[in-house]
């Protein structure tokens, strides 16, 4: 192994003096260590052996920055941009592409989704071990361990995340499994390192005009959703089509009475066509739901929103109903705007957002007024070419929680709610990405929450969006 030189060593100490303690930790296991040792003298040891190891160490020292999403080293230390290391990448990668879905897997996963897959992998994982394991990545190498998953079997892995409710991430590594078994992957790859390529030196990217032309194979970095193929074969665009006028239907359902008029203004301000309900039953509800894809009106629109304001409890919605009937399944009304339930949406994004107010848990009745077979949808005569993407997909689900005794107060408004306005109006004159509008949500409720603890607001944000979603 080389000998590195003083700018190399200094380069090395500023990229992990710049790094958390948590993606030192990414760190370390993208460079084939699996210890939970991240100490900065550790840390820097590993990376400096690792970056003499190969004969083009800055490519693997960038590589390592853009899997870690950290741009901002890449700029000011690296003295490269996101989009130079991209091109370089395309006809030369370091990193292994499985320990890169991991890595991506960890930075997704919520506390209470790896909660959740260690509940499920409990009699397959030794407990302590899983007492220990404080985020994905721990889970992930007690399962490798046990050779329970590996970089050419994942589908434990696939199905634990579709049981806790991550069809997004099980999407993911379903697109790494298509990757890794094409046959035909292995030969454009022997094709593609035949391929003269652009060297990627500290002061970046030469030649990269001569890489573009070249067309290698396209380097995939969050190996997201796999996109829907229409015969043509033609690439969608990044962002989903969301036109100013007419964007969608909206139908917002307000069992509380309190901030139903204020979404309808906001959602008509927003060129949404919007239907508003009030104190609606359970059935009711339902019935208005089915009843958007009936109307054929909405089979152009480009997208759809729902908002409900209930009374329930963490996985029911009560509506209109007393507190002894068994309620509306949240992931009903998710199972009624499926690409398979609803195929006049595929492909087209779907947006929840949800204000329940918590009354306490009720026994279940005997006998469920609400089955699956509720849930079944009329047939629908139109051509779909969407027959590649996931039932699950275009999907972005808001679910905030407050406890009821808040509706007690006079004139009562939820700060959610209106949060969600503002951040809307907002986004529409900015232009901005509908997680970007959802995070001004999330920073609000998280200041109310310090200054009220009493009256707390708490959000569970999922979504299997495949594209950005501009407002």
């Amino acid at each position: 192994m080389a000998i590195p030189n003083q700018h190399q060593l200094q380069t090395i100490n500023q990229v992990v003096e710049s790094l958390s303690s948590s993606e030192c930790r990414s760190l370390l296991y993208l460079c084939g260590y699996e210890d939970t040792n991240n100490s900065s003298a550790y840390v820097k040891d590993i990376l400096t052996s690792k970056v003499m190891s190969y004969e083009d160490g800055h490519l693997f020292l960038v590589e390592l920055m853009l899997h870690l999403k950290r741009f901002d080293i890449l700029k000011k230390v690296l003295k490269t941009s996101r989009a130079d290391v991209e091109t370089a990448l395309k006809c030369r990668q370091v990193l292994p592409r499985f320990r890169i879905l991991m890595v991506n897997i960890n930075e997704d996963m919520a506390s209470e989704d790896v909660r959740s897959m260690k509940f499920l992998l409990s009699r397959t994982l030794p407990r302590e071990k899983m007492e220990k394991a404080k985020n994905f990545l721990d889970v992930s190498i007690e399962l490798e361990k046990l050779d329970l998953i590996s970089p050419e079997r994942v589908d434990l892995l696939e199905q634990c995340l579709r049981n806790i409710s991550r069809a997004d991430l099980a999407e993911n590594v379903a697109k790494y499994k298509m990757l890794v078994a094409t046959p035909e992957r292995h030969s454009c790859q022997q094709q593609r390192f035949r391929t003269p390529c652009a060297r990627f030196t500290q002061h970046g990217s030469h030649s990269l005009q001569q890489a573009r032309q070249e067309q290698p194979l396209p380097y995939t970095e969050n190996l997201q959703v796999p996109v829907y193929k229409e015969q043509s074969c033609q690439i969608p665009l990044d962002w989903y089509k969301f036109g100013t006028n007419s964007r969608g239907a909206c139908v917002i359902i307000d069992c509380v009475g309190n901030d139903g008029d204020m979404l309808e203004r906001t959602f008509k301000a927003l060129h949404f066509h919007v239907d508003l309900y009030k104190w609606l039953t359970v059935n009711e509800t339902l019935s208005v739901l089915r009843e958007v894809f009936r109307q054929r009106e909405n089979h152009g629109r480009d997208g759809f929103a729902c908002c409900i304001i209930s009374r329930g409890t963490e996985s029911r919605l009560l509506c209109t109903d007393s507190s002894d009937s068994t309620g509306l399944r949240l992931d009903s009304i998710r199972q009624l705007f499926t690409a398979d339930a609803c195929p006049m949406l595929a492909g087209k994004p779907k947006m929840f957002f949800i204000q329940r107010y918590s009354v306490p848990e009720f026994q279940s009745c005997a006998k469920m007024s609400h089955q699956d077979e509720d849930l079944e949808t009329d047939g629908w005569d139109g051509i779909t070419t969407y027959g590649y993407i996931p039932a699950e997909a275009d999907v972005f689900w808001s679910h905030c929680w407050t406890d009821e005794h808040q509706l007690e107060q006079g004139h009562h408004s939820s700060v959610y709610l209106n949060a969600l306005k503002e951040a809307l109006h907002k986004g529409q004159r900015r232009k901005n990405k509908l997680i970007d509008v959802h995070t001004e949500v999330n920073a609000v409720i998280f200041e109310h929450n310090k200054r009220n603890p009493g009256k707390s607001y708490h959000i569970d944000l999922k979504h299997t969006l495949r594209k950005d979603l501009y407002f």
